[in-house]
């Protein structure tokens, strides 16, 4: 039988070998555009232009199909969901940028050349991922 000292260390050994499995598969999703793509396949024709309008000007830090890279969150994550991040924070984290408050990325400058209208293609994109990936 072990001490509970020893189980001590072996559960952190554990939980830690764990942790490490996780932030790897986040990490090859991040990073892995094909990970990411829905079982569905295409995207539907009603948010294509959210979706060309995402990967002009949120992909390079959001990542292809909003899954993140090492430079933004994912935006195809529970914390994004329309019961924490309304389509409100969307528009005002374009128009005005947003500290950084979930995540260690840093701040995120605002988005120039972004109209009202073209974060509500970006969001109904995002929100059909979000669905698509069982998130609501």
């Amino acid at each position: 039988m072990q001490s509970g000292v020893e189980m001590n260390v072996w559960l952190r050994g554990a939980g830690l070998s764990l942790l490490v499995a996780v932030l790897a598969a986040c990490e090859s999703g991040a990073t892995n555009p094909e990970a990411a793509k829905p079982a569905g396949g295409a995207t539907p024709a009603e948010v294509q232009v959210g979706e060309a309008k995402f990967s002009a000007n949120c992909a390079g830090c959001h990542g292809v199909r909003g899954v993140g890279t090492k430079q933004g969150p994912p935006l195809v994550h529970k914390i994004y969901e329309p019961n924490h991040h309304a389509d409100v924070a969307f528009q005002r984290a374009a128009e005005n940028g947003v500290r950084a408050h979930h995540w260690e990325f840093g701040n995120m400058p605002k988005i120039e050349g972004v109209t009202a209208g073209d974060v509500d293609h970006i969001i109904r994109y995002v929100r059909w991922l979000q669905r698509e990936a069982g998130i609501y």
